[in-house]
This record gives C-alpha cells, sequence and structure tokens, in this order.
C-alpha cells in the first residue's frame, strides 16, 4: 500500500532535492527536511525511530542526511529522553600502560552497544577525580571508575546520583569488576620458594589503591604459606621512576626476590639494579603485576602476574549498559582470575661467591 501524499511524506518523483548548504556545515534537520521534501517531524520520527515512516520516506530522509554528512547530536537527543547514549570512563592515569586494556575493552563494548566512550584521567589524585567524575556526570548515562583513588562514600555518592561500576576495587552497594590477585599471587609465592628465595619483598603502590593492599594481603598470605618471610617497601609513585627509587632500600631489605604492585615499577627496579651492577635474575629475582604491553620487551623479560586488563573492561562496560537498560545487577563484584607468566627475570638464586 502506497503512503497518501501529505505534508509529512516526500513527493512522488522520489528524488531528492539539491540543497545549497555547505557539507562541512552543521546540518540540522531542517536542512534534511528541505532537501527531502517532507516535514522536520517526519525527519525525526526516521532518524530516531526507523519504521515510522514508510521505506521509501526513510531512504529519501537518509539519503539526505548522507549527503549533508548530518551527525546525530546525543546531548540534543537527550533533551527528550533523558539519554545520551555516552558514558565515562575515569583511569588513574591515562599514561600508565595498565589501562590501556582496560580502556580498549570498554570502547569495545560501547561500540558494539551503539554507545560512545567519553574518557578522563584523575593523574592519582582523589579530588581530582571527584571534580572529573561530577563534570562527567552532568553529560554521560553513567559511569566507570578503573582504579579509583576517592573514597567510597564519594563513589556511592556518585552512584546514587547515575549508575556506576568500579574496576580494580570493591566497594560495598556498588557493581564492581575486580581481578583476583590470590591465584597468581601463590603462583608466584610458590616458584619463587622453589628457586631458593626466602625473603621477599613487596613493593607497594599509592596508599589510596585499594589494590596495593589487596596485593600485599595476598603476597603476605601466599609467603606464610610457603614459609618466606615477608616484608613491605613503600615506593614514591607507581611509576618506572618511582620503582628506580625503590632500588636502595630493596638491596638494603636483604631480600633475594621482589614483587612490585605493577610492571613499571618492576622495570624501574630492574633497570637501576642492573645499573648498579646487580644481576637479574642471579643476585635477585624481580616479578610484576598486570603483564602490561612492553613487559617482555626488557632485559631480561619481565616474570609478571597477568591480570585480565581488556576483560575488566569489556565486563565493566557490560555490566554498566546492562544495569541502564535494566537488566542488570545493581550490585556485587564479578572477580577475573589472574595467572603467572614466568619470563627472565625470575629463576633460582645464585649462591655468593
Amino acid at each position: 500500500m502506497t503512503e497518501p501524499q501529505t505534508p509529512d511524506t516526500a513527493p512522488s518523483t522520489g528524488s531528492v532535492r539539491k540543497h545549497g548548504r555547505d557539507r562541512k556545515s552543521n546540518a540540522t534537520i531542517y536542512d534534511i527536511a528541505k532537501m527531502a521534501g517532507v516535514n522536520a517531524s517526519t525527519v525525526s520520527r526516521a532518524l530516531s525511530k526507523p519504521g515510522r515512516v514508510s521505506p521509501k520516506t526513510q531512504k529519501l530522509i537518509e539519503d539526505a542526511a548522507a549527503q549533508l554528512n548530518y551527525q546525530v547530536n546525543p546531548f540534543a537527543r537527550a533533551l527528550p529522553t533523558g539519554k545520551t547514549n555516552t558514558f565515562g570512563l575515569i583511569v588513574a592515569d591515562i599514561t600508565n600502560p595498565t589501562f590501556f586494556d582496560i580502556i580498549r575493552g570498554a570502547e569495545t563494548t560501547a561500540t558494539s552497544r551503539d554507545y560512545t566512550l567519553v574518557l578522563a584521567e584523575s593523574a592519582e589524585s582523589p579530588a581530582t577525580e571527584l571534580t572529573a567524575a561530577r563534570r562527567l556526570m552532568a553529560t554521560v548515562d553513567g559511569l566507570i571508575l578503573a582504579s579509583p583513588r576517592m573514597d567510597d562514600d564519594n563513589i556511592r555518592a556518585l552512584a546514587r546520583d547515575k549508575p556506576v561500576v568500579v574496576i580494580n576495587r570493591e566497594v560495598e552497594g556498588v557493581p564492581c569488576v575486580v581481578p583476583d590477585v590470590n591465584k597468581g599471587i601463590s603462583e608466584a609465592v610458590r616458584s619463587l620458594a622453589a628457586n631458593g628465595h626466602t625473603r621477599v619483598a613487596y613493593v607497594a603502590g599509592p596508599p589510596e589503591s585499594w589494590m596495593s593492599e589487596r596485593r600485599w594481603e595476598g603476597v603476605q598470605a601466599a609467603c606464610e604459606w610457603s614459609r618466606l618471610e615477608a616484608v613491605r617497601l613503600e615506593s614514591s609513585k607507581p611509576t618506572v621512576d618511582g620503582g628506580r627509587q625503590t632500588a636502595r632500600d630493596v638491596r638494603a631489605s636483604g631480600a633475594t626476590a621482589v614483587l612490585t604492585y605493577n610492571d613499571l615499577l618492576a622495570i624501574g627496579l630492574m633497570q637501576e639494579l642492573q645499573a648498579a651492577g646487580v644481576v637479574v635474575p642471579d643476585h635477585i629475582s624481580i616479578v610484576g603485576f598486570d603483564d602490561i604491553f612492553g613487559a617482555d620487551f626488557t632485559t631480561p623479560p619481565l616474570t609478571t602476574v597477568r591480570s585480565p586488563l581488556g576483560e575488566c573492561g569489556e565486563a565493566a562496560a557490560t555490566r554498566l549498559l546492562d544495569f541502564l537498560h535494566g537488566s542488570g545487577e545493581q550490585t556485587g563484584t564479578l572477580s577475573v582470575e589472574t595467572e603467572l607468566v614466568l619470563r627472565g627475570s625470575s629463576g633460582r638464586i645464585l649462591p655468593a661467591k
């Protein structure tokens, strides 16, 4: 059945009339309506809810939109619906490769579900993180916090405003995605014990890092089980430079093996020890955490506890979008397993000559 001619329908010629507007300018639905010969209300229906106009009119409108290089403005679309089809992701340090796979995993999920990801960072600052979160909350449908530094009360306050999912931390009452460090750390400590190590140092991350404390607890428990002594050392920052700065403390600790909060600390520590003539792993074994891109580029390649970071990003985005569409859990923690990746930076300790 042919749709009758009304002001809301296309002319019978079936052709799109040429329009003088510059394609590079910001076209509106009124420009599309003029080009397609229909009302603006018809364009709005066709672009927002396909199927509410005839296939012939739909095609005319889509062709006109393509010729004008029309892009849907999510914020304009939000006016009647309250939804922007965007969500935010805040990471602790955008330069840290730890977050690369998290970002990619979240972005992949966003794209597959017709959402846009908006990225921000806290620069390891709780205050900066809270400010960024509040600003994003004004324009996005929901938020993912990756390794947040702000306190639990602030996270819960944000979650009362809009849906929030947390990665690398557990917050009561908020859905979380957390790598279970116990398996990977246990494998690492058992490997060190089998290679003759008796004293293990743990180089901690930032004081605000929930995950740093969980990793230290995991190291303590695994060392107790394997009858190794565990000592904790602090770092100034979770970076390569921070790792270099821990070298003196590591040597003074008497430990023959080191587990670090992340791979960047491990890489910096290895570089500084090697510059001082310490042979890795003959004199000291080093184990990082996360298995970031480039962890196997060092000499020797870095042994590390792998966290499934891409999976964490995908899972967090999925939980958030399911929640937004009314099909996901509003609380609870999803655990993902870690595993030891053995490379050349750990091994049997050689007896002193």
